[in-house]
């Protein structure tokens, strides 16, 4: 690589753009490695194309046999992606909270192989409505796609509030701090599900425990595992909640299993760190073509946090 000098000083050839992760600050992650976002182009009309990179290998979002990726990563990436655009191009400031109140998905699960090499994808997002509080931004209502080359994958939508910090803080008030946080436990004697019965591969991973109810489990999570608790907070994520309902659905067609091909969920309240979050299925219904579909709802003193409809093949 040659060099050459103008009036005595050294010019550097250019350099090809290289690729990297967008600031992990900007999707509210703790560890670069959990970051699936590398880049962003501003279209016209709030539309805007983000590329991303999922991993062949990931101790969370891939399939039980390792050949696909999860669909919930779907949904991870859809999160990012709105936070992301909030910060980066809409000018929410970093150290504004985010409040979840409803993530949708279809995935085409066929699409979600694991090639020979890291999955590059495009994502198309469109920002179909904003509401601002005076200068700020307050919600963000926002549809995804995305596409590997010419396959579509995946799409969905998302709607997002963006909380101040003095509005978070009087919101929050007289919960516990994050690293004096415990998640209430099972009766004594019981024990989490087993990672098989969940759709799982590690027990790490599993958060469910059963109850007298064979449609009721406790939500335990792990507060230390390093991907459902990437960051200390003061209230379990809403990543969380939907591996709950996830687990509760796998756990109603063990010893066959079901790929959450889509979901859709609402959430309703802050799900508490201190206090028991019960999981429930309250609807199941099969279809000729050999999909389930799975209603859940997860309840903390007898208020309902979240809901959310799951639809996925039944496989053996």
């Amino acid at each position: 690589m040659a060099l050459s000098t103008t009036s005595g000083a050294i010019q550097l050839p250019d350099m090809p753009r290289l690729t990297t992760t967008v600031p992990k600050e900007y999707v509210h992650r703790a560890t670069l490695a959990e970051v699936f976002l590398t880049g962003c182009t501003a279209r016209e009309d709030l539309r805007f194309s983000l590329t991303g990179q999922w991993p062949r290998a990931h101790t969370l979002f891939n399939s039980a046999d390792g050949r696909s990726h999860d669909p919930l990563q779907v949904a991870e990436t859809f999160r990012q992606a709105g936070m992301f655009l909030a910060h980066a191009e809409l000018g929410v400031p970093l150290g504004h909270h985010f409040v979840m109140w409803n993530l949708n998905y279809t995935t085409y699960l066929e699409n979600l192989h694991i090639g020979a090499c890291p999955t590059d994808y495009v994502l198309h997002v469109k920002c179909t409505e904003i509401v601002r509080t005076g200068r700020r931004i307050s919600q963000l209502r926002m549809e995804f796609g995305i596409r590997r080359e010419d396959t579509v994958v995946a799409h969905g939508t998302a709607h997002f509030s963006a909380v101040t910090p003095p509005v978070y803080a009087r919101l929050r008030a007289n919960r516990p701090r994050p690293d004096a946080a415990t998640v209430p436990l099972a009766r004594p004697g019981s024990a989490p599900m087993t990672p098989a019965s969940v759709g799982r591969n590690s027990a790490t991973d599993v958060v469910l425990t059963p109850t007298d109810m064979d449609t009721v489990w406790l939500l335990t999570p792990d507060l230390n595992h390093p991907i459902f608790f990437d960051h200390a907070g003061d209230h379990l994520p809403g990543m969380v909640l939907l591996e709950a309902a996830r687990q509760a659905a796998c756990a109603l067609t063990a010893p066959a299993t079901m790929p959450p091909a889509s979901m859709a969920s609402v959430f309703q309240r802050y799900a508490e760190l201190d206090r028991p979050c019960w999981i429930e299925v309250t609807r199941r219904t099969p279809a000729d073509d050999g999909t389930m579909t799975v209603e859940v709802v997860g309840r903390q003193d007898g208020e309902t946090v979240f809901t959310t409809t799951i639809t996925g093949p039944v496989q053996p």
